[in-house]
């Protein structure tokens, strides 16, 4: 029997809007996204414990490997990440390293420069001259790499390798493993306070899985095998205008609860223009859990205290947040890590 018209209309327009719903989905809007906040989660160390345990790596490259998560950065890899070299762009992602600032865990570098006697002999006009450095590049200053004998836990490294330091660094898990190959492969910059319509993160907002795939989400990427992701924070703009503002007080990072999606993901290594860290770091009686995560759980290195502005500035301004990530860190065996210049390349 025919529905009278009137019902007929109903019923059609009803369907064409249910059509539209389903085909169309409602745009994303800042609303949408996971709400920011400097409250955190706190875990207990049992908690946190059973974290690291279902993060770790042990094993998946075999029992003696020493050299972690870059072995996701395969040679076909480095192919791919190759071609994210569109333009020929390249840019710097450290700070110059200062020999001047002091404070609560940061060391100036020493610099000093010598004049080589005549190679040739008194008479020669030839003159050369060259360099001794002195620096402690881990703190709250110095764009550097973490190592994966940087962090342990409970007397172990990596691949349970024991955490004994000799004098002249670690038999095991040292930067030689790393810096044998370096860092070829994609790079990907989230730029959490741009997806939120800021210019910086306020120092303890704590980033999770969800905002991490909202990321992903609202740009269209997916984290795959083998990427290195690095997170802007504002931490350099915070500093233009707080010269005592110091990360390893109060800054933006990560949960260590990402742990976990990092390992699925297969990403090789993280970094940010902070520590990667949250601080307060939301583990009770550990100051920096997502470098435990990292180096003695995933066997991931991390890139701290990035100058990452104008690569902000730059992918903006191209709607493109993927790159080619070089790193070259020095090439010393058992270090823990080492100062670098990494570059991202488009």
């Amino acid at each position: 029997m025919l529905l009278p018209m009137p019902m007929n209309m109903a019923i059609f327009k009803i369907l064409i809007l249910l059509n539209i719903f389903l085909v169309f989905p409602k745009a994303s809007s800042a609303q949408e996204l996971p709400a920011l906040s400097t409250q955190v989660n706190i875990l207990t160390i049992n908690e946190f414990q059973a974290l690291l345990e279902r993060s770790k790596r042990w094993g998946e490259f075999g029992d003696q490997d020493e050299a972690g998560a870059v072995n996701l950065i395969t040679p076909a890899k480095r192919v791919l990440a190759a071609k994210e070299v569109r333009e020929g762009v390249a840019i710097n992602l450290s700070n110059p390293m200062s020999k001047s600032e002091s404070g609560d865990f940061i060391v100036p570098l020493e610099h000093k420069t010598f004049v080589f006697p005549p190679l040739a002999g008194p008479t020669s006009p030839e003159t050369a001259a060259g360099d001794v450095f002195t620096i402690n590049y881990h703190g709250a200053l110095h764009s550097h790499m973490d190592g994966l004998a940087h962090f342990g836990w409970d007397g172990k490294l990596y691949n349970g390798f024991p955490f004994e330091p000799k004098p002249q660094g670690f038999v095991n898990v040292g930067l030689e493993h790393i810096a044998s190959t370096g860092i070829f492969t994609r790079g990907l910059l989230v730029d959490m306070p741009d997806l939120y319509g800021l210019k910086i993160l306020e120092p303890g907002t704590v980033i999770t899985v969800d905002h991490l795939e909202a990321w992903e989400k609202a740009l269209g990427i997916t984290v795959s095998s083998g990427d290195v992701l690095l997170l802007r924070t504002g931490r350099w703009v915070i500093a233009e205008k707080n010269k005592d503002f110091n990360p390893l007080q109060r800054t933006a990072g990560l949960h260590a609860s990402v742990g976990l999606w990092l390992k699925t993901r297969g990403v090789a290594a993280i970094g940010s223009d902070a520590i990667s860290d949250v601080v307060p770091g939301g583990v009770e009686g550990v100051f920096n859990p997502v470098h435990v995560v990292a180096n003695y759980a995933l066997g991931m290195p991390l890139f701290d205290h990035l100058q990452l502005e104008e690569l902000a500035r730059v992918t903006k301004q191209r709607n493109r947040y993927t790159f080619l990530f070089t790193a070259a860190p020095l090439y010393i065996e058992g270090a823990t890590g080492s100062p670098l210049t990494p570059f991202a390349h488009l």
